[in-house]
């Protein structure tokens, strides 16, 4: 008896110095994700200042640490861009949520949306500009540094269309790719806007909404939907689709 006890209370033991290891664990992995957090505002500053070239010298005097330190936080320079990557994708959607989820027409939710976009790349021009035209140096595993903040904005995007489509109760199964392909054309138009600043933003947010407003329109019209004269969707009847109205 006097040995179950033993064995018991071993046992006991070793559950509580496991229950205080997980708890260290824990705290140690949210001071280390708030502070790999905070060493990825340095490299926005760091690259704001800099330009789209600068290097880990500079992020890391602007982080106030040395390098390797920093390297504590990130494997390699691809990792932290790929970290950064992931911030301007959070930072994009939090921009053009709000336009999206609205109640406002759909027409205006787009032209919204692209407006908050373009005004939230225009903040951080050499942080886009750097992250578009990455190239992974050499073991780098090709990764794509905005890959996550990509999959993001079109997860999202997915989801807004995609519940609009089945609200009407129409195929849905779509959303995925359009939302996919409005991302590329957002990066594209970003990128040639930010590096040639041939018109102003206003124009190039007009341009922009236009174009993914006429998509989504014919998207619409080709399961059935249309457009009221307020700007909201509705299910076209049967006979205004062989009539053309």
């Amino acid at each position: 008896m006097a040995h179950v006890t033993g064995i018991v209370k071993g046992v006991r033991k070793a559950a509580a110095r496991a229950a205080k290891d997980d708890g260290r664990s824990t705290r140690w992995s949210a001071h280390r994700e708030a502070r790999r957090a905070e060493l990825v505002l340095a490299a926005v500053a760091a690259i704001d200042e800099h330009g789209p070239g600068a290097g880990i010298d500079e992020i890391a005097a602007h982080a106030g640490v040395s390098k390797p330190v920093l390297y504590r936080y990130f494997t390699d320079k691809a990792d932290l861009h790929a970290a950064v990557g992931a911030w301007g994708g959070v930072t994009v959607l939090e921009r053009i949520l709000p336009a999206l989820l609205s109640d406002a027409p759909v027409q205006d939710r787009v032209r919204q949306g692209c407006a908050d976009y373009l005004a939230a790349i225009e903040e951080h021009p050499n942080v886009f500009l750097l992250l578009v035209a990455h190239r992974p140096e050499h073991g780098a595993g090709g990764s794509d540094p905005i890959a996550d903040g990509k999959a993001e904005v079109a997860a999202a995007m997915a989801r807004v269309m995609g519940d609009t489509l089945r609200d009407l109760g129409v195929d849905a199964a779509g959303a995925e790719p359009w939302a996919h392909g409005l991302v590329g054309l957002g990066l594209a138009t970003g990128e040639w806007w930010l590096s040639r600043r041939t018109m102003s933003r206003a124009a190039v947010t007009d341009y922009l909404s236009a174009f993914v407003w006429s998509a989504l329109e014919g998207i619409a019209r080709s399961h059935g939907v249309s457009v009221d004269g307020d700007g909201r969707l509705r299910l076209v009847e049967p006979h205004e689709r062989r009539s053309g109205a």
